[in-house]
């Protein structure tokens, strides 16, 4: 088993290009899917523990969701939360989980 790693700027990049239109939401999914095992990926290895589970979070969440509930407007959200401080990171996270799809 080989073990692969998604750094803080790769995810930050991605969803980047997602929030700017250069990949689908479908493209994302894909990304998420493809590359996002946790058991064989080392996520935001030397991060802080909350940026590791920040984005841990936010790659299940893109991984797991119906592609119809995502949410473009909000995008900035899942960028802001693996950009997250100690301090914000409930905040960032609320406003992730709450705002980031629809319902």
């Amino acid at each position: 088993m080989t073990t692969s790693q998604i750094t803080k700027v790769q995810l930050t990049e991605l969803l980047s290009s997602w929030k700017q239109g250069k990949i689908t939401a479908e493209e994302l999914q894909n990304w998420m899917i493809t590359h996002y095992d946790p058991p064989e990926v080392v996520i935001g290895q030397g991060e802080a523990e909350w940026t590791q589970e920040a984005m841990n979070i936010v790659m299940n969440e893109y991984e797991i969701a119906k592609i119809a509930k995502f949410r473009l407007d909000n995008a900035q959200y899942a960028i802001d939360f693996v950009n997250c401080t100690e301090a914000n990171f409930n905040q960032t996270k609320h406003l992730f989980i709450q705002d980031g799809f629809t319902d």
